[in-house]
């Protein structure tokens, strides 16, 4: 097998099976590697997250569904053409709605019939466009992971995001995970503690991490953009945070930060999950939520923070994330503080990032970075993050494909 893909460096015809759906406001990391993989010259089939019965019936009015619904009848096999060259998407028709049900025999014979809905799906494209060979990548669709036993890949990926740790997640995903290492022939981890978890259970697990799109994060370099709306109404200096607002955050610590630092603005963008915020963190009088911002408005956002941050406590799985944000806030020039969540990051960061531990600690480098800020430290924030691009990335996986 290695020796047939060591020959192969374009080419390819790859399924990528992603977390994400295709046409989402943020793009997830599986859409991103698809988009790459295609740029160079590879044949990809992307398998947009399926819907259950459930989805599509609450969805019936959306854009969503419209753009869905002649591929959930089976037309033309499931697949929606897409402007990117060699880029096709592939959506299921919908699956039964399971996770209600506990763990056991039943949910695991009610999930193989969704299972081979979705295999059909890519044994009917398979033979209808004449596909001698291909590539199967589980990029994080833990849900479904017996899939690759309905169909007949020379090569089967299991990519891992991320750990498992919503109560959603691990109903089923503990059981599911382990099922689909068994049934990969490698594994790729985005974060190295991810690594050292999956290789003991499977021998060839590698690390390739999270990057970002510089060129896009770079535009908030840019003199002539303006500064969001949303944002520029605020006093300066701003620190801010971009992402989801969530479990991961440490309230507790960015609670004493924010009262540290009452002369300076801390602004959130990013969709807000109430349920993991403590009351208390929305009555502070110079904390700011601006809800969530569309990815192509994050250089405009970018632009307006003095100060980018990612206060991520530290638990059980921390060390195992490799977020995004951190290349992104680079890719703007923007000086960064972080919490020692995951020590891995200096390595790929050297001493242009801050790590702390404590409150304390955070806002002496927040005032820091306020202080000694200049042009020569931002060209060498974008020159690190333009080494670590998603196109990087898809060459260093499609490198591990070539060796099997």
């Amino acid at each position: 097998m290695s020796s047939i893909y060591a020959d192969m460096k374009t080419n390819r015809c790859i399924f990528i099976f992603g977390y994400g759906r295709f046409d989402q406001q943020f793009e997830s990391v599986s859409f991103i590697l698809a988009r790459e993989f295609a740029k160079n010259n590879n044949r990809v089939y992307y398998l947009d997250y399926p819907f259950t019965t459930k989805d599509a019936f609450r969805s019936k009015k959306t854009e969503g569904y419209k753009i869905r619904e002649k591929a959930f009848r089976g037309a033309n096999n499931g697949i929606i053409e897409t402007e990117i060259p060699n880029l096709k998407i592939v959506v299921v028709p919908p699956l039964w709605s399971l996770h209600f049900l506990p763990e056991g025999m039943i949910y695991r014979l009610l999930l193989s019939i969704n299972e081979k809905i979705i295999a059909k799906t890519i044994n009917q494209i398979v033979e209808a466009e004449n596909i001698d060979s291909y590539i199967y990548i589980n990029s994080w669709v833990f849900h479904y992971p017996n899939v690759s036993r309905y169909i007949q890949p020379t090569l089967r990926i299991y990519h891992c995001i991320d750990p498992l740790v919503m109560d959603y997640d691990t109903k089923h995903g503990i059981i599911s995970e382990q099922k689909l290492l068994q049934n990969s022939d490698i594994v790729i981890c985005t974060s190295k503690q991810l690594q050292d978890e999956k290789k003991k259970f499977h021998p060839k697990t590698y690390f390739v991490s999270n990057a970002a799109d510089i060129k896009h994060s770079i535009l908030a370099t840019n003199k002539n953009l303006p500064e969001h709306t949303s944002v520029s109404q605020f006093k300066k200096p701003i620190v801010g945070y971009f992402g989801s607002i969530e479990k991961r955050i440490d309230y507790e610590m960015m609670s004493e930060v924010v009262k540290n630092n009452a002369d300076k603005t801390f602004v959130f963008a990013g969709p807000v999950s109430k349920e993991w915020i403590p009351d208390y963190f929305f009555s502070l009088p110079n904390v700011h939520f601006i809800g969530r911002i569309p990815y192509a408005e994050m250089p405009s956002v970018l632009k307006s923070f003095d100060v980018a941050i990612i206060p991520f406590r530290k638990y059980e799985d921390s060390a195992t994330v490799f977020p995004m944000k951190l290349f992104e806030y680079l890719g703007a020039g923007k000086p960064v503080v972080a919490t020692d969540f995951n020590l891995d990051l200096r390595n790929f960061t050297h001493d242009l990032v801050t790590y702390c531990s404590n409150a304390q600690d955070f806002s002496f480098a927040i005032n820091e970075a306020l202080r000694n800020d200049n042009e020569f430290l931002q060209q060498n924030r974008i020159k690190l993050a333009t080494q670590h691009t998603w196109e990087s990335r898809a060459n260093a996986i499609e490198e591990l494909i070539a060796t099997g």
